[in-house]
């Protein structure tokens, strides 16, 4: 079976030159099966107007592979707690922010309960030593309590285009592995 590949922006978007839209532009140059959601309002996100997009995304585009960036692994997390999803093949949660974010205008995304459940086979949480949004602490109870593997950054910021991560060619082989 073909990968469906469906990556999530966070707060903002993962316009060029973020490693997500170049992500999205090398699966599809391949003719891959990609879809990069654009959430509405992306710099004023409701988590609930975020979630009825990103469900109505899954059912009609059934995604094998899913990319989180930064809050919306937030978003994944309640999607997992509110409903029952179809089980995925792979699940990359790159960067969440901390359950203690106090970001205002991402304030209805939290709180946020960790899900006993991620619906993916397989999941991987990669995050950075330096990240601003979540501390190294924070990122191993996190792994601990999902109970999934751990990809650790050395000083890779939020991952994102601010910290050089543009062209990003590990993920890009982890999801074609």
């Amino acid at each position: 079976m073909k990968q469906k590949i469906l990556i999530l922006h966070g707060w903002g978007g993962s316009d060029f030159p973020h490693w997500q839209s170049w992500l999205a532009a090398e699966i599809a140059k391949d003719y891959g099966c990609v879809s990069f959601l654009k959430f509405s309002d992306v710099d004023f996100p409701q988590k609930d107007v975020w979630m009825r997009e990103l469900i109505k995304e899954i059912e009609e585009f059934k995604p094998t592979v899913v990319v989180c960036h930064s809050i919306a692994n937030i978003l994944w997390f309640h999607i997992c707690n509110e409903i029952k999803l179809p089980v995925i093949e792979k699940l990359f949660l790159v960067v969440p922010p901390s359950f203690k974010c106090d970001i205002k205008e991402l304030e209805s995304f939290f709180p946020c309960e960790i899900p006993s459940k991620l619906y993916a086979k397989e999941s991987l949480l990669v995050t950075s030593t330096n990240d601003p949004y979540m501390s190294r602490d924070e990122a191993a109870e996190l792994q601990k309590a999902l109970g999934i593997e751990m990809k650790v950054l050395e000083n890779a910021g939020h991952i994102n285009a601010s910290s050089g991560y543009g062209e990003w060619q590990w993920i890009l082989e982890e999801i074609k592995r």
